[in-house]
């Protein structure tokens, strides 16, 4: 084993950005929540953003173990770190930018019913939580690559 520069055990809740775990577990599964919680339609991506939110929610769970267990300590593991938090900031950033096309899609439907408004409510959410979750990884992968070229 070499030394990384990666973080280890318990030193992943104090160093950046591998504490910005948690808030993308948080967030992540906000989405994945908030979506789950409404109903789906044929002709809307929201296959695609409940595939997104899924995914990234258990590859960060797996990524947060495998760094809080210390096998992260392979020359190879600074550009897997990279490479992850890259990927799902762009598959991220492709299902909140579908989420907010939908909602907008949905406000055009409008309608006086409390089911509706309650739905509509539940998309709001989903959207500002995806957007929050693409910057929270868009962050991490950047302080990534810092950590990466410094190692």
């Amino acid at each position: 084993m070499s030394d990384t520069g990666l973080p280890s055990g318990g030193s992943i809740f104090t160093s950046l950005p591998d504490v910005l775990f948690i808030p993308e577990f948080v967030f992540g599964g906000l989405v994945w929540t908030l979506i789950a919680s409404t109903s789906v339609t044929a002709a809307n991506p929201l296959g695609w953003i409940m595939f997104v939110s899924i995914f990234c929610f258990f590859m960060t769970t797996l990524w947060f173990f495998i760094f809080l267990t210390g096998k992260n300590k392979s020359s190879i593991w600074p550009n897997l770190d990279v490479g992850y938090h890259a990927t799902a900031a762009l598959f991220y950033l492709s299902a909140s930018v579908l989420l907010a096309y939908v909602t907008t899609q949905l406000k055009a439907q409008s309608s006086s019913s409390v089911e509706f408004f309650r739905i509509y409510q539940l998309f709001i959410a989903a959207v500002v939580m995806a957007f929050f979750t693409t910057f929270l990884y868009c962050i991490h992968a950047i302080l990534s690559a810092f950590r990466r070229m410094s190692s």
